[in-house]
Parts: C-alpha cells; sequence; structure tokens
C-alpha cells in the first residue's frame, strides 16, 4: 500500500522562489514540480512484491494495491500462504487491516503506527504518509553531487507541522530523471532513522518512475533492509468507489 508515489519514502517540499539553479535556469520549485509530476497521478493500480532480508534468509511478499490521490488505498496480500488474503484499507488518516485468520478488522492508531509492517523494514506510519510534501516541508538547496556517477541536486526538506513521522529528510534529485533516487529521513534531534534507494527505474506512460527501491531501517542492528519492487502498474485507471469500503476487507 506504500505509494504509488512512495510514498511515504520519494518525497519532496517546495523551496523558496530565490532559489536559483544557476546552471539550467531553473528554481527549486520548478524542479520539484516536475518530480511530484513524474510520482504523483490521480489514481493506479500496481502489483509488487515486498523482499524482506533478513540475517539468514529473505522472504518474499506479493500483493495488489489501488490507490486514489493521496486519501485513498486498498492493499490485498496474494503470498505468500501466511499472508495470503490480508487485506490493508487506507481512507484518510484512518487505517484499518482484516486478518483471515481471525477474521477480525483492527484498526491502527497511535503508537502501533510505529510498528512494523509484515517483519519489514517499513512501519505502518510510513504507508500512512502519503501526503503532499509542498505542504508538509520547508526546503533547500544544500548543492550538487554525483550520485553512482549521475548528477543530482541535494535537497533538505524540514517539516511545516508536528506529527510527522520525519521531521527532516535529505533527498538526492537525479537532474535528468528528475526524480529522488536516494532518501534519508531522520528525527528531530538528527539521529538518521531511515534511508531509501532507488535502485531500478522503468519507462511507464512516457515517464521515469521507480521499479526498485531498497528501504532500510537504521536502527535495527545489522539490518539488510527490505527492496519493494513494481512489477506491474498503470496510471488513470478506473477504479470503482466501492473498493474503499470496510466492507471490502472481508470480501
Amino acid at each position: 500500500m506504500i505509494r504509488k508515489r512512495m510514498s511515504s519514502f520519494l518525497l519532496m517540499g517546495v523551496l523558496g522562489a530565490t532559489s536559483i539553479l544557476r546552471s539550467q535556469g531553473l528554481t527549486a520549485a520548478q524542479i520539484l514540480d516536475a518530480v511530484d509530476r513524474n510520482l504523483s497521478s490521480d489514481n493506479q493500480v500496481f502489483t509488487s512484491r515486498m523482499v524482506v532480508h533478513g540475517r539468514r534468509a529473505s522472504r518474499t511478499i506479493v500483493s495488489k494495491s489501488w490507490v486514489v490521490g493521496t486519501e485513498k488505498a486498498f492493499t490485498e496480500y496474494l503470498s505468500p500462504p501466511r499472508e495470503a488474503g490480508t487485506k490493508m484499507l487506507k481512507v484518510g488518516k484512518q487505517l484499518r487491516i482484516y486478518s483471515p485468520q481471525t477474521d477480525r478488522v483492527l484498526q491502527i492508531s497511535g503508537h502501533m503506527l510505529r510498528q512494523s509492517v509484515m517483519g519489514s523494514d517499513f512501519s505502518y506510519q510510513d504507508m500512512m504518509e502519503d501526503q503532499s510534501l509542498q505542504e508538509a516541508y520547508h526546503a533547500e538547496l544544500e548543492g550538487s553531487e554525483l550520485l553512482d556517477g549521475r548528477d543530482s541536486w541535494v535537497i533538505l526538506l524540514t517539516a511545516k507541522k508536528l506529527g510527522l513521522a520525519y521531521p527532516t529528510r535529505r533527498a538526492w534529485v537525479d537532474k535528468e530523471w528528475m526524480l529522488p533516487m536516494k532518501e534519508e529521513m531522520y528525527a528531530k534531534g538528527g539521529k538518521l532513522l531511515k534511508s531509501a534507494l532507488v535502485k531500478e527505474v522503468m519507462n511507464v506512460q512516457g515517464r521515469t518512475y521507480p521499479k526498485v527501491w531498497l528501504f532500510k531501517d537504521e536502527l535495527k542492528r545489522n539490518s539488510r533492509g527490505t527492496e519493494w519492487i513494481i512489477d506491474e502498474i498503470a496510471f488513470n485507471v478506473t477504479i470503482p468507489e466501492a473498493m474503499f469500503s470496510k466492507a471490502a476487507l472481508r470480501r
């Protein structure tokens, strides 16, 4: 259920109009607008794999998600058998999970949002923070760096409001693809909490889009991270409104 726009951890804010990128004559706001267009859509449907790398072995969880904007998302887990049939529904600030083992619907809130999703490096809060970063963060240009041999802008994001999972973020935006290829997420005191790295991109309906991410909880000792791989994705398709009802969780 991770967006879609990814949420959660491949994200940008808005820079002040005074920041000018002299090398290309663009304002930072124009760059972030391009990033936003690449990552966002009115709605999308995608099938993905979450590969959780443990200390001794890895396991793969397959799911299919339906997403509308930043407010609605429905995910059904398809495999392995232990997770198959589990469903997640996000509507606004509410997140509900259906477990076929118990035939119960649980609402995730408060401290539970910080818990790991199926043993991965993602938390429920990571999945919930699928919002416009232009509204949530201030940003400033720190400079340019080479990332894996490619020119990137380095952007620092600081929260405009309380309650965000990551008060500070730093992102490396590829100058050609206009994508945040690397991100670091920090606590209020400056401690590195999580990191994200785009390992592979793809072309989808005329846009360059991330295909493989490596997401890592930096507080986990010896963590090998969790890969998120998009196998199929389609933008701006028709999704029935009934998909985002509580009744859909038990179907």
